[in-house]
């Protein structure tokens, strides 16, 4: 049994933050209560504590922060600086995320609770490098010259055209609880390049990181409004940003159900989306493939940060001449690792976000045994938190079972045998979901051909979760719209505007 007391961080600028205990919000350069006057709880997900008080912002607090954003992008500094000024302070941005790293890591972990390596040597330094990434792009966005056709100006004159790019205007940022400040990142950054303002609804259960990134944004000089943060739950707040009729788009990573609401709630004033949305990602492993690394790689890819990874390797395929060897190995290494809480270093596998998505996951791997599936390892909850599911590998299912067809958002693999490659791609292709994909051979024409062939915006070879700030990542089907990190997320922040003079 897992009794998780007590845990502090060690960072005296995170001791300092978390002593504040109630936390407001960021409207036009000001921290203000919410009108409401209300707050809500914020808890370590490892042992059930309290660690802060959120204020609960409703419709009026969003109508309060989207004008903000809207003055600051129609007047005063924002509008007025150079894209080199506007790289300026996205590096300004990257610097101080650098500097406050681990402050920024043991927030992070205590609001979600994944284990410190993950926030400290993974996420915080990508997010560092959004803002870099996106700074030096804010330097190439241009239009182009267009030669036309057009035959009937007036004698003797001629037809100039060209495009601009365009920032789309007030952005609507949404981001989920798994992955908080690099998803935050990942919207802010691209759409700060392109010279819009923001809005930054953070998930309920972790806001923290989202607050103190407000506090870097002041301290690296952007102007009053250009970003700003609004607290509250998805059906108030979130809710409220969504139908905005002043807001120009809305960036959305997280379910597809609520992808489909955010959808509705757009056609308002028929803004912009962008959705990154649900996964159920196949890693496919081949009889040739080096299994020596493909056993911990398809691991990692379940198991990193809890199966709480929207690009989540959660169907394992296998070919039949080394599947029990592989599933062996990969269950091996979910009975060896160390649950704990995420502050501890020898930690490797945190709590779920709370008890209500731990019990449906436990709930998923349950059903799947009423169903006929051989439990391998795992899917139990334990600890006294309530939070915590231990790794599950899944054996002996069919394609119709839920834990094979939902997104089940934990660590929970489940594995299937195969015979050859077409076999594969109908069994790999056979979901709802096209997020993401991992192949593993030593064939480079196997590997390549699967690439084609897997309807997934992503495909990992021999690895997976490998991501850089100039790699597009989104998803086919109903896996979103859009794509964030490169140059196509930058697109998706801009408008293109046609001119076209007779001179």
């Amino acid at each position: 049994m897992l009794d998780i007391a007590s845990v502090e961080p060690s960072t005296e600028g995170a001791k300092a933050f978390l002593q504040r205990s109630k936390y407001d919000l960021l409207i036009g350069g000001d921290w203000v209560a919410a009108s409401g006057g209300e707050y809500f709880e914020t808890i370590d997900p490892a042992n059930g504590n309290v660690i802060g008080n959120l204020a609960r912002a409703n419709a009026a607090d969003v109508d309060k922060a989207v004008a903000a954003a809207r003055k600051a992008f129609s007047s005063g500094a924002w509008p007025a600086m150079t894209p080199a000024e506007r790289s300026v302070l996205l590096h300004k941005l990257a610097d101080l995320i650098d500097a406050n790293i681990d402050e920024l890591s043991e927030l992070e972990t205590l609001d979600q609770g994944k284990p410190l390596f993950v926030g400290r040597w993974a996420e915080i330094p990508a997010a560092a490098q959004q803002f870099r990434y996106f700074g030096g792009a804010a330097n190439m966005i241009e239009g182009s010259t267009i030669p036309t056709s057009v035959n009937y100006q007036p004698e003797g004159k001629k037809v100039f055209a060209y495009t601009r790019r365009e920032a789309v205007g007030v952005v609507g940022a949404i981001v989920p609880w798994n992955s908080p400040l690099i998803l935050t990142a990942m919207k802010l950054a691209p759409a700060l390049a392109a010279g819009c303002t923001i809005v930054l609804k953070p998930a309920e259960d972790t806001s923290l990181t989202a607050i103190r990134l407000g506090e870097l944004v002041t301290e690296a000089g952007f102007p009053p409004g250009v970003v700003n943060v609004v607290t509250g739950y998805g059906h108030e707040a979130g809710a409220a940003l969504a139908s905005h009729m002043d807001v120009d788009k809305i960036a959305f990573t997280g379910s597809t159900a609520t992808g489909r609401m955010i959808m509705d709630a757009a056609k308002t004033n028929l803004k912009k989306i962008s959705l990154e949305l649900g996964g159920k990602s196949p890693s496919i492993v081949f009889d040739d493939a080096d299994l020596d690394a493909a056993i911990p790689g398809v691991a990692n890819a379940i198991f990193f940060n809890g199966g709480q990874v929207c690009v989540a390797g959660s169907r394992l395929y296998v070919q039949r001449g080394v599947f029990d060897k592989v599933v062996e190995g990969v269950a091996e290494i979910a009975k060896n690792m160390k649950l704990g809480h995420g502050l501890d270093a020898s930690t490797q596998l945190g709590p779920l976000v709370n008890q209500r998505q731990a019990s449906k996951v436990a709930d998923y791997v349950a059903g799947s045994k009423a169903d006929g599936a051989d439990v391998v390892f795992g899917g139990e909850l334990i600890g006294n938190s309530g939070c915590f599911v231990s790794p599950a590998v899944v054996s002996n299912v069919h394609s119709n079972m839920k834990i094979v067809k939902e997104e089940v958002f934990g660590p929970v693999l489940v594995c299937t045998p195969f015979d050859d490659a077409s076999e594969v791609v109908d069994l790999a292709n056979d979901s709802d979901y096209g997020l993401a994909a991992g192949v593993w051979s030593e064939s480079l024409s196997t590997a390549h051909r699967m690439a084609e062939a897997l309807k997934s915006g992503t495909v990992w070879i021999n690895t997976h979760s490998m991501f850089d700030p100039s790699l597009p990542i989104g998803g086919m089907k109903q896996s979103g719209w859009g794509r964030d990190s490169g140059q196509e997320a930058l697109n998706g922040y801009l408008e293109t505007k046609t001119v076209c003079a007779v001179i």
